[in-house]
């Protein structure tokens, strides 16, 4: 089945001036404001693009590697998982970088980053991503 999320962004005024709020819209979690300072310099309590990316693949990353562990009959106790989104003015969105820590009873550390790379790789939002550089640290712990 498929699902369609929605958000809108309302801007006013040039890039370098400006400033927008998106609004989450299809969960009514919120509006956050957005601006190109809060994006290339310090957030100063605005959001980016580049944070919501993060935001979607840590989550996204998590939910493909529950399901991996779970297809290996290793589910998860508990999954830790920080995405690093990396944009440099005048190129784009660089990298994403993903950090996990894992809580996996009965799964060795080999076994728990050969998983983790597949989850890596076969994340949504990774495969979204195919134009930047995915990168990944895993750690059971």
């Amino acid at each position: 089945m498929a699902a369609t999320r929605t958000a809108h962004t309302v801007w006013q005024g040039d890039l370098l001036k400006g400033n927008g709020v998106v609004t989450l819209d299809s969960s009514g979690l919120g509006s956050y404001d957005v601006s190109w300072p809060a994006r290339t310099e310090q957030p100063n309590g605005k959001t980016s693009p580049e944070e919501l990316i993060a935001a979607a693949h840590s989550s996204c990353y998590s939910m493909a590697f529950s399901n991996i562990l779970a297809k290996n009959d290793t589910p998860p106790a508990r999954l830790e998982t920080k995405a690093d989104v990396t944009f440099v003015p005048g190129k784009g969105i660089t990298g994403s970088h993903i950090t996990v820590r894992g809580e996996v009873p009965g799964l060795d550390k080999d076994k728990f980053l050969e998983l983790a790379e597949d989850a890596k790789k076969n994340c949504p939002v990774s495969q979204a991503l195919t134009g930047t550089t995915i990168t990944l640290t895993a750690e059971l712990v």
